[in-house]
């Protein structure tokens, strides 16, 4: 009887012995396999393009000019391809009304942006910043039995070699669409 119990005391922590070596395995190599995972970095130009509009479109005035902000850095202060030149250039014009949009024929739209693009690049200007007039601040109105907003928005630009910013203050119009998205309409350089 006592070696019956000897092999089963012995069987039992044997049995112990190889869960505990096997949790320990799984462990081990779990960790390691999260370890090797590589992180991406993506660009501000990236970043921007992934912005699914459809799915979630800016719900205020605010957060439109603020997301057109940040496509106009990319524009002046990221390196991108011509494809990516051409997606932002799109993206941007999600925001833009239709009333904007039929100003311009696409093709004349995209020729004036590389121009003003490549001017801002020759003069060495970039953009350092920008501010955009606070909620409280958005001026809204009725035109045509449409809602409208007007808010500004100040552009700090940083000339290479400069020490301080340049400001540039414009002033957006902003018009509801029938899906309820705040469009912009136009914008002009604030007095």
């Amino acid at each position: 009887m006592k070696a019956s119990k000897t092999i089963k005391i012995v069987i039992i922590v044997i049995v112990l012995a190889a869960l505990i070596l096997g949790y320990y395995y799984y462990l081990s190599h779990k960790t390691g396999k999260e370890q090797t995972v590589e992180q991406v970095e993506i660009t501000a130009v990236q970043s921007v393009l992934m912005k699914d509009l459809e799915r979630s479109y800016p719900p205020t005035p605010k957060e439109v000019l603020r997301y057109y902000c940040q496509i106009t850095q990319c524009f002046y202060n990221e390196e991108y391809s011509e494809e990516e030149l051409l997606l932002l250039g799109d993206k941007i014009q999600e925001l833009y009304d239709e009333e904007l949009i039929a100003n311009k024929s696409q093709e004349d739209y995209f020729n004036d942006l590389k121009l003003e693009i490549a001017q801002m690049k020759q003069d060495q200007y970039t953009i350092a910043g920008y501010e955009i007039s606070a909620s409280t601040d958005v001026e809204y109105f009725a035109e045509n039995g449409r809602s409208c907003a007007r808010l500004y928005c100040t552009f700090n630009l940083k000339q290479t070699g400069s020490t301080g910013t340049m400001a540039s203050m414009e002033q957006f119009v902003l018009r509801e669409d029938e899906d309820g998205h705040w469009k912009i309409l136009g914008w002009e350089l604030a007095e």
